[in-house]
């Protein structure tokens, strides 16, 4: 994150005060931005922070809680791994294979992809230990600063 306000700055610097625009922080602030999303997506679900609607399970009683969590663990983990561990495997891997590069920085377009399962497998090990926080009887609804 701090690297990409440092290159925005310097875009801005250099556009309005040198008047000689840098070709590649923009392109480098981008692709930053893509990767923070879909990192902070994979962190979101590890502190239990992503969009969630607990109003039907909030009120349910704890070995109810409990079942609904693997469930929805379970789904999360299946979708993490086929779309986003498979699919987007596949995506980097044909995109590599292409050979599409970046316009300013000149980089493979697959490297800036590969977050797409890397993602997905850091949410997929998370799905994996809510699933086993569940089963053990571990209520995983319940976050406090200290919950890693």
């Amino acid at each position: 994150m701090a690297s990409m306000v440092v290159g925005v700055t310097w875009q801005v610097l250099s556009r309005f005060v040198l008047s000689s625009p840098s070709s590649f922080t923009e392109e480098l602030a981008r692709f930053q931005l893509i990767w923070i999303g879909i990192l902070g997506a994979a962190y979101a679900f590890r502190r239990g922070a992503h969009l969630g609607l607990d109003l039907f399970t909030s009120n349910l009683p704890l070995p109810i809680k409990l079942r609904t969590a693997v469930v929805a663990n379970s789904f999360v983990f299946i979708f993490a791994a086929l779309v986003m561990v498979y699919g987007g495997a596949q995506l980097v891997a044909l995109v590599l294979n292409l050979g599409q590069l970046s316009a300013a920085l000149q980089i493979k377009i697959g490297y800036v992809y590969s977050v797409i399962p890397i993602s997905g497998v850091l949410i997929c090990i998370y799905a994996l230990i809510n699933v086993y926080k569940s089963l053990n009887g571990i209520d995983i609804t319940i976050k406090t600063d200290g919950d890693d």
